[in-house]
């Protein structure tokens, strides 16, 4: 194979420029759209081929079906000075939580992880002492979830440190699999666990960081915080509520993992299925620490709550039927019930004003 000669690859650069500026005025800029916006720009314009895809593009995972078996494919990419900060940021704790944030989109998808594969990109800057650390954190991570690292990629990068996962799950049939567009009115809104915790963690983070590079002989003040630090640094996947459900003989009529925010959650699964929503401001479940710490931070713990994302709990509805089955779990909350679409997506605050909900999460391009 020949490559092109060096002038060919001059006058290509020139003819890119050219167009590149011709189209000036028709530039739109990713902030005005949002990651969001973008997934759905991109959506429109692209065509499946395959019966075998059952699901692409639109949901926590894609899934195929091959031979009469399910598999739930995702991938999510952790980039160095946009996801995470290396100044508090343990690469132990940076590995576990790169393959727990993609575990946790395959068990929003109703089904159990199996396999994972990692590739990495790293600048000059990282010793292989630094590589095994951040490894230790991913294998750490597979021997609880028992998932399978089967491969990757390395690459060197010249943008500090860039993880990509790529998470493989299975389903023991399509029917099993729950999707976010399949909530009903009337249908129950319930969250696993607390919400809130993993921002203001963040923002505990980046507080004492500001205060250490202010002054460097200033000890960064943690101390009583490790729940909330645990919930940023190092997330858990909800496998147990999932098995807990399966065992109690309920199938969720949608589901999402809380990655940007319960808002924003909720705006998926109520946009995709049509609906609308009510939820109630006294029922959002808000650990204690977090809302001591939000109100340190003149933060109110609800905003939190609805905007902070990373907690990676499960946002779900179930049939008003399936109530008693799961009222006695300690770690369920139901918050809400799915209304008509023409209602539009309300909240109930402590007062028992209606407001209206919006998606204010956390937005990649801005």
């Amino acid at each position: 194979m020949k490559f092109p000669e060096e002038d060919s690859n001059k006058h290509t650069f020139a003819f890119n420029k050219k167009i590149m500026f011709e189209n000036k005025t028709q530039r739109t800029e990713l902030s005005e759209i949002g990651e969001f916006g973008l997934i759905k720009h991109i959506e429109k314009s692209v065509k499946t081929f395959h019966s075998e895809t059952i699901k692409g593009i639109g949901d926590d995972a894609a899934v195929i079906e091959s031979d009469g078996k399910i598999k739930v494919v995702t991938t999510d990419m952790l980039l160095e000075g946009i996801h995470f900060d290396l100044a508090y940021s343990p690469l132990k704790h940076l590995g576990y939580k790169a393959v727990v944030v993609n575990l946790s989109d395959i068990y929003a998808m109703n089904a159990l992880p199996k396999q994972i594969l990692v590739s990495i990109g790293l600048s000059n800057r990282f010793s292989l002492e630094a590589v095994e650390e951040l490894y230790s954190g991913i294998n750490m991570a597979c021997e609880k979830y028992k998932v399978d690292l089967i491969g990757g990629d390395t690459s060197s990068s010249a943008s500090g440190l860039v993880i990509s996962v790529t998470a493989i799950g299975s389903a023991e049939n399509k029917n099993e699999i729950v999707y976010r567009n399949s909530a009903k009115e009337n249908d129950l809104i319930c969250v696993s666990g607390d919400l809130g915790a993993a921002y203001l963690g963040l923002q505990l983070l980046n507080r004492e960081k500001k205060i250490f590079l202010e002054n460097p002989k200033v000890q960064p003040d943690l101390s009583g915080f490790d729940y909330l630090l645990e919930r940023q640094l190092k997330p858990e996947a909800r496998k147990d509520i999932i098995k807990q459900l399966k065992i109690a003989g309920v199938k969720p009529t949608s589901m999402i993992d809380i990655s940007d925010g319960l808002a924003s959650e909720l705006f998926h699964i109520c946009t995709q299925s049509e609906t609308g929503c009510i939820i109630y401001e006294k029922k959002i479940p808000v650990d204690v620490k977090a809302a001591e710490l939000a109100q340190e931070f003149n933060l109110n713990p609800t905003v939190c709550a609805l905007s902070g994302g990373e907690d990676y709990e499960l946002l779900f509805t179930i049939a008003q039927k399936d109530y008693a089955k799961i009222q006695s779990f300690k770690d369920i909350s139901v918050i809400g019930n799915i209304t008509n679409k023409s209602d539009g997506m309300k909240m109930s605050d402590a007062s028992g004003n209606e407001i209206e909900l919006k998606a204010q999460g956390w937005n990649a391009f801005h």
